[in-house]
């Protein structure tokens, strides 16, 4: 900051810099839409693997091509993805939970809808007069939550910005506290005598009977805390019937008033103690208490996908999400897709709106080369330089049935462009022998070269298979890519190339807003878009053999005017030589005449 001299010496003033550092943008986050198993509806997840996938969106399941999609993703070189789930009439599982009186007392809801919720299940414990202890878990044993001493007035807020599996309410005019699960003693303040005390226990029909207390089995004094009675009773339940998981794997610990409560070892179970026994079990309560009434929902159709821009749902979810660059929709091309024209469409717009690059996959009705070339006719209507067709479909093994099955290879494709990126740069054509698939045993439709050359032409990207090299990308073009359109976006990796730097400079640039718009502003941008510029040309992004043959940025009076100026406007002119890739190899070969000696 300025100093003002006051004193005889030396002053340090810091003076800013120039330069302002721009940073290429990511090239290969990739954004999957459709239908899975779980997760939540028209939110956009970010996962960084598949195990983030299997946590928040249920894995693998075998009515979602959006769940194979991502472990083909993931498995070709992807590293982030964004997941955007749609669920067609999915609801929600829910139970209530009701007071000692049967009165409604908590509500509890699935937080995402689906079957999934169905097998949540709900422990209620006393922990004083008012208060209670809740635990949420599930059958399989990934979701354990424990919410210790809420009361009606603090569920809510507690559970409902704490879980991540359900969400609570407290139903109008409930007063009481949810009853507590399992079975519950009387108030064991004071120990009673527990020598010859016979206790009877029943449970899905089986009933079993122990002594309580045996000085020869349990020692010659017996309990004296609550605690210990504790112990002493989980012991025999479970040695009652071993082979019985009600009793085999039953919990009895103590609760709220100086109770025991017993928890049957499988949650859906109920224990009922004989009437009259020395520890006053009354009536019993399941362990837990199950959620029910979850629907999957039906397969998303074009209205889902289209989804509301105003509402942000569907496609338009990925409008507030800031760094996406490709888009897959493997459900748009599932056999019988209505309108599938109408969402495509869409999607390009949303695409070129956003800078993203669209992948599509070639319908599943497209069994050979015949209907490949028929069905192309549905494809005019959508053509467009921020999108790319592939055939044929891929065929894997389903690691859940352990048989071949077709899957549409855009998850797969988006992997390879990531491991591309990676490796060699966004200005890299993702197609070759490098671009291996992983996994896939054959394709749908093997293509010859003669039929891969009747494909090309028209923008269609060919999936071909290959001796030792295996399946492998072997196409580069947009759809906007056949050789009658002639247009300057002919192939992928020259798009691609060009949404990276439209939106690294818009984002790069946004310092110049406001800024005196004269020449000293000019320079400062020549200098930084320059540099970054040289940046990628130095790492092999552009035609040329000098940074004059590669790129150019200009920005004066000759873009920008009095008149310009005038109107608060800077033109800034930024030209880029692409690398397009070696499409067609020709190889000349000529037989050399023997030399004659004179």
């Amino acid at each position: 900051m300025p100093v003002t001299p006051t004193y005889p010496g030396v002053y340090i003033e810091e003076l800013p810099s120039a330069v302002r550092t721009i940073t290429a943008v990511t090239t290969s986050v990739t954004a999957f839409v459709g239908h899975t198993a779980r997760g939540p509806v028209d939110t956009p997840v970010t996962l960084t693997g598949f195990a983030d996938f299997e946590r928040r969106f249920g894995g693998l399941s075998t009515d979602s091509l959006v769940s194979y999609a991502v472990q083909q993703f993931f498995l070709n070189g992807g590293s982030v993805a964004v997941v955007v789930r749609l669920a067609k009439g999915a609801v929600a599982a829910a139970v209530t939970l009701t007071d000692s009186e049967s009165s409604a007392a908590l509500d509890v809801t699935a937080r995402e809808p689906g079957a999934w919720g169905d097998g949540l299940r709900v422990e209620v414990d006393a922990a004083g007069d008012d208060a209670f202890d809740l635990r949420v878990f599930d059958l399989s044993g990934a979701v354990d939550e424990r919410y210790p001493g809420l009361t009606t007035d603090t569920a809510e807020s507690v559970v409902n910005t704490s879980s991540g599996a359900v969400v609570v309410s407290v139903p109008e005019g409930a007063t009481g506290r949810p009853a507590t699960s399992g079975a519950v003693s009387g108030d064991l303040a004071t120990l009673p005598d527990l020598a010859g005390q016979e206790i009877t226990a029943t449970a899905g029909g089986n009933e079993v009977q122990f002594l309580l207390y045996d000085p020869e089995a349990d020692g010659p004094q017996p309990p004296a805390t609550l605690a210990g009675l504790a112990l002493l009773l989980e012991r025999k339940l479970r040695t009652a019937d071993p082979a019985d998981p009600v009793f085999g794997r039953a919990r009895v610990h103590t609760a709220g008033g100086n109770r025991l409560r017993v928890v049957p070892g499988t949650p859906d179970a109920t224990i009922a103690f004989g009437a009259g026994n020395v520890l006053g079990f009354g009536d019993s309560r399941p362990g837990a208490y199950g959620l029910s009434g979850g629907e999957p929902g039906g397969f998303p159709d074009a209205a889902d996908f289209l989804g509301s821009a105003d509402a942000k749902s569907g496609i338009h979810v990925l409008r507030d999400v800031e760094d996406v660059n490709l888009l897959c929709l493997p459900d748009v091309s599932a056999a019988g897709f209505v309108n599938r024209d109408g969402v495509l469409a869409a999607a390009n717009a949303l695409c070129a709106e956003k800078r993203m690059f669209h992948l599509i996959d070639a319908p599943a009705t497209w069994t050979g080369l015949d209907a490949a070339r028929l069905g192309l006719a549905e494809f005019d209507a959508v053509r467009s330089s921020y999108a790319a067709l592939y055939f044929p479909r891929l065929r894997l093994t389903d690691p859940l049935t352990g048989r071949l099955r077709e899957f549409p290879p855009s998850g797969a494709i988006a992997g390879i462009m990531a491991g591309t990126d990676a490796r060699r740069g966004v200005w890299k054509a993702p197609a070759g022998t490098e671009t291996r698939l992983a996994g896939v045993r054959e394709l749908s439709v093997p293509l010859t070269d003669p039929e891969n050359g009747l494909l090309n032409p028209l923008g269609v990207n060919c999936l071909r298979v290959f001796p030792v090299v295996g399946a492998a990308v072997w196409s580069a073009r947009t759809l906007d890519g056949a050789d009658r359109l002639a247009s300057q976006w002919k192939y992928v990796p020259v798009r691609r190339l060009a949404l990276m730097l439209e939106e690294s400079l818009y984002r790069g640039t946004k310092w110049v807003v406001f800024e005196p718009n004269d020449e000293t502003l000019w320079g400062q941008i020549r200098l930084n878009v320059g540099a970054f510029l040289h940046t990628l040309f130095l790492q092999g992004a552009f035609q040329g053999t000098s940074a004059r043959e590669a790129y150019f940025v200009k920005v004066d009076k000759d873009t920008t005017t009095q008149d310009d100026i005038n109107r608060g406007t800077v033109n800034v002119v930024v030209g880029f030589a692409p690398l397009k890739p070696a499409e067609f190899v020709i190889l000349k070969i000529e037989q050399l005449a023997g030399q004659v000696e004179v």
